[in-house]
This record gives C-alpha cells, structure tokens and sequence, in this order.
C-alpha cells in the first residue's frame, strides 16, 4: 500500500460507519478529489479496501493497519461482516 504522506493537513472526518449504514457510494468504486488524501480508518472489525487503477491490489484494515486512499485512485471497501470505521480527510499544506 502507498505510503501516507507526511506533508498533509487535517481537513474532516466522516461519521462512524456500521456494517449496515456503510453508504452505497463508499462500496461502489469512487474516488477523492485532487490534492486531498484519505485513511479508512477501521475501530472494530475489519473491511476489504481495494485500490482499482493502475493495478488492482487489496487489503484488509482492521484496527492495526489503516487504508491510504491517494487524490484520484479509484478505490473500494467491500464489508466482511461487523464492521465500525470512518474515513479521514487531508489536505496538502498550502493547498
């Protein structure tokens, strides 16, 4: 997984998600907007987070490891069962 890098400002959060109130657009592949970084951020459980362009890779987040979402990449979650996460958001400084 691509490193998160260090040259980024908090922007926001989303709410915390439950496996049964994940909002289609995160499960459906999506992406963030330029010059913004995410982290899928997972508090119980674990998810699928697979990262779709230019190759497919994916990984499993859970409490110990978190999910790097780079500006553009066209990205997923597929739930795998009970679940509680949310996704943060960065901005590059001075963007």
């Amino acid at each position: 997984m691509r490193a998160f890098p260090e040259n980024l400002t908090f922007h926001r959060r989303t709410p915390d998600f439950e496996h049964n109130s994940v909002p289609p657009g995160i499960l459906g592949q999506h992406r963030i907007s330029e010059d913004v970084w995410g982290k899928v951020m997972v508090s119980e459980g674990n998810l699928t987070y697979r990262i779709l362009e230019p190759n497919i890779e994916e990984y499993i987040i859970d409490t110990e490891n978190f999910g790097v979402v780079a500006p553009q990449a066209a990205h997923q979650v597929e739930i795998n069962g009970p679940v509680k996460f949310h996704i943060e958001f960065y901005h590059v400084k001075g963007k």
